[in-house]
């Protein structure tokens, strides 16, 4: 079968070349009638616009800048990693794509790095804070024509255009009721450690996790949540304040990163095999410290799908095209030693 080309389109609608081109462009000038008649002959065509001959014919790239976290987060790494093999892969399709980075847990200073991206960038995924300040950048980026998605984490007060990442609600649910079934009917505490509740992702997945234990575990006692803003050394410190300061400890949930401070401190405390360890991300040493038993399971999101699914959304947004919902939905995991790929 020969490929639907605009000529057949503009043909079955009756109207101009010029006028599908404004439609399919979303530009303005065309009466409504008009446009919906256009809508109805690509429809009834099953018209697939050829995307690389339009950027071709446009004679410039699509420019997405992704901003990730400053720090050494395995997982944001790991993320990084990915994206730059997606860059690779898009590259020869007209789309480019750029990595920077910015103190996330820091509203100003991320709102600053937003506002320098007006007028160089077409499309931003940014790992976002629920802050005053980033959403107010973000609605301004988008009022100048800049597509943006949050990443992992969301700002949704801001006018962004998707959100890519995992439902973090459902997330925290599943680690409570993984810690409260390791535990076995066991009574005593149960330590929260978190990045920062400035992040959405991170108060998403405490709400969960605190909803399921209250309901279903009444014989744990949730202790006051503690923040590690991701960071090994000042993980390791509140996780050994913990042991130390509750004898009764018996889980630990880690709502962000900093595994290897909690790992350490478990370790040095000889009570590695009696507190339930519940983490995030799989990454090299989570995985390594999963199967030797430090930590008990592992709620995980794919790097690669959610840079993919980013650069997808950009450039959807950016030339008008349908959205698969079920491509773009990012899947929780669940990863104990038995099934460790």
């Amino acid at each position: 079968m020969s490929r639907t080309t605009l000529q057949d389109v503009a043909k079955t609608a009756g109207v101009s070349l010029a006028t599908v081109d404004r439609v399919l462009n979303r530009r303005p000038g065309v009466h409504a009638d008009t446009a919906e008649r256009v809508q109805r002959a690509i429809e009834r065509l099953n018209y697939r616009p050829d995307r690389l001959a339009a950027r071709l014919a446009r004679g410039r790239d699509h420019r997405f800048e992704f901003i990730l976290p400053t720090g050494t987060n395995a997982f944001m790494q790991l993320l990084e990693e990915r994206l730059r093999a997606t860059a690779e892969y898009v590259a020869g399709e007209r789309v480019r794509i750029s990595v920077s980075h910015a103190d996330v847990f820091d509203g100003d200073a991320l709102a600053a790095s937003l506002e320098k991206l007006k007028g160089h960038a077409d499309g931003v995924a940014v790992v976002a804070l629920d802050h005053p300040a980033v959403c107010e950048a973000i609605d301004d980026l988008t009022e100048s024509g800049v597509t943006v998605v949050t990443l992992v984490s969301d700002a949704p007060r801001s006018r962004r255009a998707h959100y890519v990442g995992i439902d973090n609600s459902a997330a925290g649910r599943t680690a409570g009721t993984l810690l409260g079934r390791f535990l076995g009917g066991r009574q005593g505490k149960v330590g929260l450690i978190a990045g920062s509740m400035a992040l959405r992702d991170h108060v998403e997945r405490q709400f969960g996790f605190e909803q399921v234990i209250t309901r279903d575990f009444p014989a744990l006692t949730l202790l006051p949540i503690r923040e590690g803003r991701d960071k090994d050394d000042r993980v390791e410190e509140l996780a050994t304040g913990l042991l130390r300061e509750h004898d009764d400890l018996v889980g630990i949930y880690n709502v962000g990163a900093g595994n290897g401070g909690i790992v350490a401190a478990l370790e040095a405390s000889g009570r590695a095999r009696d507190v339930i360890f519940v983490a995030h991300e799989l990454t090299a040493f989570s995985r390594r410290h999963l199967i030797r038993g430090t930590i008990d399971a592992i709620i995980n999101q794919d790097p690669g799908h959610e840079g993919r699914s980013a650069t997808r959304l950009l450039v959807a947004e950016r030339e008008g095209m349908p959205i698969d919902a079920g491509q773009e939905r990012i899947r929780i995991d669940i990863f104990m030693r038995d099934n460790v790929p």
